[in-house]
This record gives structure tokens, sequence and C-alpha cells, in this order.
């Protein structure tokens, strides 16, 4: 398997696929879009990829306002290493190629605020996701501290008797 990469920047468009070398026909493909809004008081990156018609996704916060060239290396250097929520089904749309109907589509999402719904979902399924391996870790702890001090109080429990 040879990785294959393409990244478009503007709406950052991430074509990522990889290619057999037997069969060159069976190739992927998946759309990754980022949006970068302030929510106060930081600056909030939004990672949505497209895959297989799933839609997953990855929240990134900021802190102070990202210029071009700090989003452009963030993404060249940690994308890799995004954590992305489970999938959500969604419908893609077909490409439209018009240069025009492109650029009113960018600057409408660029007058967007916020993240899509379907969006919002996936980030609160990986908010479940990561609320439910907290409280099991957690649950875990408290126990295993619990059997730690039962133990010693038996142990303190022996060596009182222990002369007698």
């Amino acid at each position: 398997m040879v990785p294959a990469c393409f990244f478009g920047f503007g709406i950052m468009n991430v074509k990522a696929g990889f290619l057999d070398q037997e069969n060159v026909d069976m190739v992927w493909w998946c759309k990754t879009k980022l949006t970068v809004y302030f929510e106060d008081p930081f600056w909030v990156g939004v990672f949505e990829k497209i895959e297989d018609e799933k839609l997953t996704v990855s929240k990134v916060t900021f802190g102070a306002e990202p210029k071009d060239y700090e989003v452009w290396d963030f993404v060249l250097r940690n994308y890799g290493r995004l954590k992305f929520s489970p999938p959500v089904e969604v419908k893609v749309k077909k490409e439209a190629t018009n240069p025009k109907r492109i650029q009113r589509e960018a600057r409408k999402q660029s007058g967007n605020l916020g993240i899509g719904t379907k969006s919002q979902q996936a980030l609160q399924l990986q908010r479940e996701e990561n609320k439910l391996v907290r409280k099991t870790v957690s649950k875990e702890q408290k126990e295993a501290e619990k059997q730690r001090q039962f133990d010693l109080k038996q142990q303190k429990k022996k060596e009182k008797h222990k002369g007698r």
C-alpha cells in the first residue's frame, strides 16, 4: 500500500487515500474541512472529515487568534495525531465544479459561525465516549484505593493481636 495525500488550501479540502499497487482502481477518498472560529475566550478549530458517507469530527483549541501560516503549520504537523469522534452517517452531495459557485459557497461558509449540527452530534458522541472512559478509570482507581485502605486496616489489626 502506498499512501497518497493531497491538501487543497482555502476551504481545506483534504483528499487522502491508499493506492493498492495491484489494483489501482481501488482508491478511497475523504474530504476534510477545517473551520476556525472564536468561542469565548479562545479560538477553536473544528476538523470535519467525511469518508465513506460517515462524518467524524475533531476539535482543537488554538488559544490566541491563529494566523493562516500557523493553521497550515498545525495541519501539516498534527493532522495525523488528531483524535476524531465516532462516525456519524451523513449524506454526501456532489461537488460543484463551477468556480463561481465554489466561490459563493466559500463566502457563505465563512459567514457561518460555529459548526454544523452533524459536527455537533459527532463531537457530543466523542465527549460521551471520553466521559465513559474517564468514569471507568476513576471507578477502578477508587476501588483500588478502597482495597488498599482495607488491606492496610487488616494488617494493622493483625499486628495488634500478634502479641497475645
